[in-house]
């Protein structure tokens, strides 16, 4: 089951955001982690567009592979990936490609990290070690990335550095408390991410 997002105010148009004689400049980040972490959830929250979910119900075949004790109330899984996208100031627009949690489908990763400028990876602090598949990943192939630990209801709380520590994330990588429902957390996420891949651009 997708958590819906917190309702929040909509946000008026900004007149940049009008006007067609302006080309924005598109970039592609990835959203990873592990099985029930909330990717679906946050590109749903931050998406200006009604997200592509390429979501299957799970069945009793996937009982004996996928982790459902701290997500008991899931009921579908995403096969292939989410994709949505959210335009920010400067003409910047982001398209958010979700990645699929399970082992099982990771063979489609290298096609979906393909031109994306870096990567937010999901962590859930009920399962850290789900999301190191997608560290060792981004870290092999050299894309930047940030992690986002999402808070999920009735979690323990941990900061930044506790869960940098516990993942062995490098200094220079950033690490934040965020909510997927939340879009406002979502967009600061996003923000985060954007300023990291500058940072590491060659000028």
């Amino acid at each position: 089951m997708v958590a819906e997002p917190v309702a929040e105010p909509e946000e008026e148009l900004k007149p940049w955001q009008s006007d067609l004689s302006r080309a924005p400049i598109a970039t592609k980040i990835v959203v990873a982690g592990g099985f029930g972490v909330g990717k679906t959830t946050f590109v749903g929250a931050v998406s200006e567009i009604t997200p592509l979910r390429t979501e299957a119900l799970m069945t009793e075949a996937s009982a004996g592979t996928d982790d459902l004790s701290a997500t008991p109330d899931k009921l579908t899984t995403t096969v292939a990936m989410d994709y949505g996208r959210i335009t920010l100031d400067d003409d910047l627009v982001l398209y958010l490609f979700g990645t699929p949690g399970q082992e099982r489908f990771w063979f489609m990763w290298d096609d979906m990290v393909r031109g994306a400028i870096g990567a937010v990876v999901l962590a859930d602090t009920r399962r850290l070690g789900d999301c190191f598949p997608a560290l060792d990943y981004f870290e092999s192939c050299g894309l930047p990335y940030i992690v986002a630990v999402n808070a999920f209801d009735g979690s323990v709380r941990y900061e930044p550095d506790d869960v940098r520590d516990a993942l062995t994330v490098p200094a220079h990588v950033p690490v934040m408390i965020m909510d997927a429902r939340k879009r406002a957390s979502a967009m600061e996420t996003l923000l985060a991410l954007c300023g990291h891949a500058i940072s590491l651009t060659p000028e």
